[in-house]
This record gives structure tokens, C-alpha cells and sequence, in this order.
């Protein structure tokens, strides 16, 4: 309401007309007539985006700068990992595993999550009461695979912003190029807790980096992930995990390709 009134155009000093928002879409912009009138149109639904493609900047390239990093970096590495582990099933170098490794790519983590495709509906759920009837079949099949599964949740994490460095706590700061972070909330806003922080050390030693932690400032109240969400429904040790990134939420994000290559191999050691 204060900072985000997007700019559609001046006044000319020489023609002050200009068509009202309905009449600029029934004018079929782009070499799309649409054949509407503005009496015609009941509803819309219209969003701004940055048609800017993405860029690496820095000294060496080392960062990577574009929009919707937030939660499309999680995205990219878990398919990364999933279809590496695939590569590795079709030549055979993967025999005698018995992990059943699931993506889940949800909707509206933003606005809450509550809906039919979001963390906190049923998709993650039957898909895997369907899974576990063609493996354990029967309702304590079921409550055994999720008793002896995991889950590593992954969102973005911030890193420490260099003109806000007091948001951050004191010890604890995490910052691009570090390494994944592993997110640590003593009020259960993140999911992370001792026997996940353990695999997931694991996970990182098998992948040959390292890794940072996150902790909120004690005065500042963190956001939260869909990670809690997916602990309470289903019961399974869940981490909470994330590529620090800067300007999370803006129309550009920011964040080092280093992190976000250590994370696929984090994703691609937890799957193994």
C-alpha cells in the first residue's frame, strides 16, 4: 500500500488521453486482439512481473540475480537430485536400495499454504498412503513408512543483509557463499531438531561441503516454512534447510552459485 504503486504511464503534454485499464486489455496489446469490449469482461486476474532476464554479476560471476528465486532455487535442486539418483537406477550403479525418494513442489507457501494444492492440504498425504499400500499395505504399513522416513524441507534462508545488519543475531550470521543454511527455531517456527540436524551433517559430509546455521534475533520474529506444516501432518522428522539469498520477497533476488551447487548435492546425498 506504500511502496509497491507500480507506474503505468505519464501524462503527455500534448494528448492527456488514455485508455482506462479494461479498454487497454480489450485492445489486444502484443498483436493479440482480444474482439472485447470493456462491458464484456466480468473479472480478471492481472500480476506485474519483471520481464528482465536473469543475470550473473559480481567480480567472477559468482552470483546469480533474478526473480522468483524464492522458491524456485529448492525447485531446480531437488529435481537436479531426483533425476541424478535416477541416472544412477538406469546404469546400475545403485543396487540393493530401498529408499523410495519422493519431490513434492507445492503451491501458495506465501499466503499460508491452505489450500487443495498447498503443504497444508492432502496431496504429500495420499500420495504417499498410495505409495505405501504397494509397499507395506494396510493402515500400519503406512504408519511404518512414515516412521521411518524423512523429510528435508527446503526454502529459501536470508542472509545477513549488509544494510540491516541488526536484524540478524549477533553470533549467528550466515552469508552467500557459506554454504546451506540449516534453520534452528527454539519456538518450533522452523522444524529442525536434533535427529534431523544429525542426518543432515551426514548428508553434507557425503557431499564434501559445509554448511551454516540460521537463528532469528531473539527481538525480531522470523517467517516460517511450510516445514512445520508437513512435521504436524504426517509425523515425519523434518529439516529445515535453505540457500541464503539476499532481497528475498523483491522483484530480484540475489544469492551465490556456490550455495545453490552445494545444495544439489546436499538434496542428492539425502535421497542416497
Amino acid at each position: 500500500q506504500q511502496h509497491l504503486h507500480p507506474i503505468w504511464y505519464v501524462d503527455s503534454l500534448t494528448d492527456g488521453e488514455h485508455p482506462d485499464l479494461l479498454s487497454y486489455l480489450c485492445s489486444g496489446q502484443e498483436e493479440r486482439p482480444t474482439g472485447l469490449t470493456p462491458e464484456q469482461i466480468a473479472s480478471f486476474e492481472l500480476y506485474l512481473y519483471d520481464t528482465q532476464a536473469p543475470a550473473r554479476i559480481g567480480l567472477d560471476g559468482e552470483f546469480f540475480a533474478s526473480a522468483r528465486q524464492d522458491n524456485l532455487l529448492s525447485v531446480f535442486s531437488g529435481l537436479q537430485a531426483l533425476l541424478s539418483y535416477a541416472d544412477d537406477w538406469s546404469t546400475g550403479t545403485l543396487t540393493g536400495c530401498t529408499t523410495v525418494p519422493v519431490l513434492a513442489a507445492f503451491d501458495h507457501e506465501e499466503v499460508g499454504s491452505e489450500s487443495a494444492t498447498g503443504a497444508a492440504g492432502p496431496l504429500l498425504e495420499e500420495v504417499l498412503e498410495r505409495l505405501s499400500a504397494m509397499i507395506l499395505p494396510g493402515v500400519q504399513g503406512y504408519r511404518r513408512l512414515l516412521a521411518g522416513s524423512f523429510c528435508l524441507s527446503s526454502d529459501v534462508a536470508h542472509s545477513v543483509h549488509p544494510n540491516y545488519p541488526e536484524k540478524h543475531d549477533p553470533e549467528v550470521r550466515p552469508v552467500m557463499g557459506g554454504g546451506v543454511v540449516l534453520k534452528l527455531n527454539a519456538n518450533q517456527r522452523y522444524a529442525t531438531e536434533a535427529r534431523g540436524s544429525a542426518l543432515f551433517s551426514a548428508c553434507c559430509e557425503a557431499a564434501g561441503v559445509g554448511f551454516q546455521s540460521f537463528v532469528s534475533n531473539n527481538s525480531i520474529a522470523c517467517g516460517s516454512t511450510i516445514a512445520p506444516i508437513t512435521a504436524t501432518r504426517l509425523g515425519v522428522c523434518t529439516i529445515d534447510v535453505g540457500t541464503p539469498i539476499l532481497s528475498m520477497h523483491s522483484v530480484r533476488e540475489l544469492c551465490s552459485l556456490r550455495d545453490q551447487l552445494d545444495m544439489q548435492a546436499i538434496m542428492r546425498a539425502f535421497i542416497s
